[in-house]
């Protein structure tokens, strides 16, 4: 007898994909989770419309989906990336977008995976946009992931102390960091729950601070 196959839900297909990331590399996907829990917290601050922050929540969760393109011997690197690895660690905005887009459901999130790494000066990739041609949820994202990269701990340097984080966004508003978003990010510091702050991941991985220049490798090698 046939068994009738029941269409997949967007939310199981979204779960397939962050469960798939995980398997990959699990501190991408907790990550992941914490820039999700703050991205809705400044798109709620912003007072965007409830689809709208549905739309930020879900890209959040998918904005490192394209690290599942980048080699293990660069995503797993403990130290500091030569030019050559950080052009294709930098390409994973691009291979996130180009898995999202391909489902039509995703047709308004792969944007936003897209260009999370553009920076508000237009200093960063993948296509050196600027300002407010950013789309608004991409620059919610990229203050969230650049926050809790540095509030992460890295064998080779000490994570910031959220207060340190949020002075440390405060100091990139208008050059990184669209001024905005930024200004609702501090709005929320008393809201960050105490679960995202107890979520920690110690696991060596990619990123290598060395200084502000390197937050969240923003910039195109030169």
């Amino acid at each position: 007898m046939d068994m009738a196959i029941e269409p997949i839900s967007t939310h199981q297909i979204i779960d397939i994909i962050v469960n798939l990331l995980d398997a990959r590399d699990p501190s991408t996907f907790c990550h992941s989770w914490r820039v999700a829990e703050l991205s809705v917290l400044i798109a709620r601050s912003m007072g965007l419309e409830p689809e709208t922050v549905e739309q930020v929540h879900v890209a959040a969760h998918l904005h490192d989906i394209g690290k599942i393109g980048v080699p293990d011997r660069i995503l797993n690197k403990p130290g500091r990336l030569t030019k050559e690895e950080m052009l294709q660690m930098q390409a994973h905005p691009r291979i996130g977008y180009n898995i999202l887009s391909r489902l039509q459901i995703f047709g308004l999130i792969a944007p936003l995976v897209l260009h999370h790494h553009e920076r508000f000066d237009g200093l960063g990739y993948p296509e050196g946009m600027a300002g407010e041609a950013i789309p608004l949820g991409s620059r919610i994202i990229a203050v969230a992931d650049a926050f809790d990269a540095i509030t992460s701990d890295r064998p080779y340097r000490r994570a910031l102390t959220y207060d340190e984080g949020f002075g440390e966004v405060q100091l990139h508003a208008g050059n990184q960091f669209c001024p905005s978003v930024v200004k609702h990010f501090q709005e929320i510091r008393s809201l960050v729950p105490d679960s995202l702050k107890n979520l920690k991941i110690n696991d060596v991985n990619h990123f290598a601070f060395v200084g502000h220049q390197d937050l969240m490798h923003s910039r195109k090698p030169t």
